[in-house]
């Protein structure tokens, strides 16, 4: 899987620009503030419909335009395909795969994968629950449409029954009809667990391997599934807070819930590791990412790394940048300095200041 090259018009800080991608590794270098991750945005955003700082589609526009527009041209199994998105400031995003319109946004995760690597990824481990399911949802939504149907429908359910929750403190006697939003977090919900159990038990066999790479055999980490409820147990548990879900108006009970944890020789990582074993256990994480992507699709998938090398020691960027051999890489960095030792060949470089791409190599 490769992008050849991406186009954007009135996207973020750019007015115009083409950027014609190499096979293998390419570098965005440039001071801060540049538009170097906008360009990593617009590719993400080709990929999966969303930004992946959770910004709006109006967001994307850039300031003092009225919409804005990508066009990425990629290969997979080297058949060409080409993704156009129209962002409209009032109207919703228009996306078209090979010149064909789609009617939902959902229809674009899967048709290509990207793995976005950036800062905020190595605090994946020690940040909040939400942060750790928005990892699961989104490369199982990107490896499995059947669990983004799921997914889509359980949040749609849950939305519903948390609404008729409110609305049961003003009419008591809606209470009965609980029981049919109950039904649908049940049906759906059980197929997420289902779903997730299986996504993190084959992550977790490549983070051990990886992990302990990584620390030369002394560390062990384990990662491990904590669903806020068992399949088995689901029906039962959510009856039972039925009382307390009508007092505070939300569900407490589901896959919405679950979380993840990280074990080290039987210490939790989330609260009591050192800054250096969370690095390398998010580090893991995300490695582990691409390894079992490859063996899913069999194929590989894109890797976005946002900055990421500055905020690694040397054993952690030579181990990341061992493992993305042939894998197409887009690096953004403020200086080349993090790669002349050679560690890894810079097939094409682009320079980026304020908004304007200049290639270099």
């Amino acid at each position: 899987m490769k992008i050849d090259s991406i186009e954007v018009g009135n996207f973020r800080n750019y007015q115009n620009a083409k950027l014609e991608f190499h096979e293998h590794t390419n570098i965005l270098y440039g001071d801060n503030a540049q538009g170097k991750t906008n360009i990593l945005e617009s590719i993400f955003v080709c990929g999966t419909s969303k930004s992946h700082k959770g910004s709006s589609d109006k967001e994307l526009i850039r300031i003092g335009e009225d919409e804005a527009h990508i066009r990425m041209f990629m290969r997979k199994k080297n058949i060409p395909h080409k993704i156009d998105m129209h962002f409209r400031k009032n109207k919703g995003k228009g996306i078209a795969i090979d010149g064909i319109p789609i009617k939902k946004s959902s229809e674009l995760l899967g048709f290509i994968n990207i793995i976005f690597f950036s800062p905020e990824d190595l605090r994946i481990v020690k940040n909040g629950p939400s942060e750790r399911r928005k990892f699961i949802n989104l490369e199982l939504s990107q490896l499995d449409s059947f669990y983004l149907h799921d997914l889509g429908e359980y949040n749609k359910a849950l939305a519903q029954r948390n609404k008729l929750l409110k609305q049961i403190v003003y009419k008591p006697s809606l209470k009965d009809t609980l029981s049919i939003w109950d039904m649908q977090l049940l049906d759906y919900g059980s197929k997420i667990i289902f779903r997730r159990k299986k996504f993190i038990d084959n992550l977790a066999e490549l983070v051990v391997q990886i992990n302990s790479k990584l620390t030369g055999g002394r560390e062990y980490t384990k990662v491990v599934y904590e669903p806020n409820t068992e399949i088995e147990d689901f029906e039962k548990k959510l009856t039972d807070a039925r009382e307390k879900d009508m007092h505070f108006c939300n569900t407490s009970v589901g896959p919405h819930r679950d979380d993840l944890s990280f074990i080290n020789n039987d210490v939790d990582i989330r609260k009591y590791g050192s800054q250096g074993q969370q690095r390398t256990c998010a580090l893991s994480l995300k490695l582990a990412e691409i390894e079992l992507v490859k063996n899913v699709i069999n194929d590989t998938p894109i890797l976005l790394l946002d900055d990421v090398l500055s905020e690694l020691d040397r054993n952690r960027q030579n181990y990341l940048l061992d493992s993305i051999d042939n894998i197409q890489t887009i690096v953004t960095c403020t200086g080349l300095e993090e790669f002349i030792d050679g560690r890894l060949t810079l097939d094409r470089i682009f320079r980026i200041v304020d908004g304007t791409v200049t290639l270099e190599k």
